[in-house]
């Protein structure tokens, strides 16, 4: 490396096995950082990675449960190391989404309502905690949460409400961290066509497409351009908010 060039920041992605958490690993791998991609799924998260050296970029896989505590600090601190003992982007990907049963909020499971927020809320809470002491002035934490906040969804309680708390996580975290330079801010999409999403429901290409602004389905590389923003220098005065990437169907 020459004086003149800035070194690859590290970026780690969790839930980048498949859809949009490989969506995010690619994109960010594409404009130079090297990426560190987390899932339980270690095949799927070695198939991300091994997508992105073939394509002559940085990937290191790991295996992690994001709802411990210690599988998360072993997370933080392999990503470190890959990174020279910094890590500069966090994106808090992973969640329970295709496999929830939808149900009345009277009839959803306990273990299954636990199981959710688990993932989706306690999971982005101990990877910051454990990625906090190698982030330092720069560095940007993005947590998924769902544009379904905003308008509710019935028979899906507990997805909801776990994204809903994504977002109030965000606000203060970003408090807290806002000291040491660190942004902390919440992606919050909708109907977006990944894998998961073409599954759950039959005609997915044309769900919700009638409600909004912009007459076509979202694709993932919709939300991965918000990422790739809010990590970026042209967002270093945004901290604590949450961006909507709906395509207009809904404004807040």
């Amino acid at each position: 490396m020459t004086e003149t060039q800035t070194p690859a920041r590290t970026v780690l992605v969790t839930g980048a096995a498949g859809g949009l958490g490989r969506a995010f690993a690619e994109g960010f791998a594409a404009q130079g950082d090297r990426i560190v991609v987390a899932d339980r799924n270690v095949a799927g998260a070695e198939e991300t990675a091994g997508l992105i050296r073939s394509a002559g970029g940085e990937a290191l896989a790991v295996e992690a449960d994001v709802t411990s505590a210690e599988s998360t600090k072993a997370l933080a601190a392999a990503a470190a190391a890959f990174g020279d003992g910094r890590i500069d982007v966090v994106v808090n990907n992973a969640a329970i989404y295709a496999t929830i049963i939808r149900s009345p909020f009277e009839d959803i499971d306990v273990d299954e309502w636990d199981a959710v927020m688990a993932v989706n809320l306690k999971g982005p809470w101990l990877v910051t905690r454990a990625c906090s002491p190698y982030l330092g002035a720069g560095s940007a934490v993005i947590n998924l949460s769902s544009a379904t906040v905003m308008s509710g969804s019935a028979q899906w309680a507990h997805y909801v409400a776990s994204k809903g708390g994504v977002i109030a996580l965000t606000r203060v975290l970003a408090k807290e961290l806002g000291a040491r330079e660190i942004t902390v801010n919440a992606i919050a999409p909708g109907f977006t066509l990944t894998e998961a999403s073409l599954g759950l429901i039959d005609n997915a290409a044309s769900y919700g497409v009638d409600r909004g602004s912009l007459k076509r389905a979202s694709e993932p590389a919709d939300i991965v351009g918000a990422a790739l923003f809010l990590a970026g220098p042209g967002s270093r005065y945004i901290t604590g908010q949450t961006l909507v990437v709906d395509g207009g169907r809904q404004f807040i």
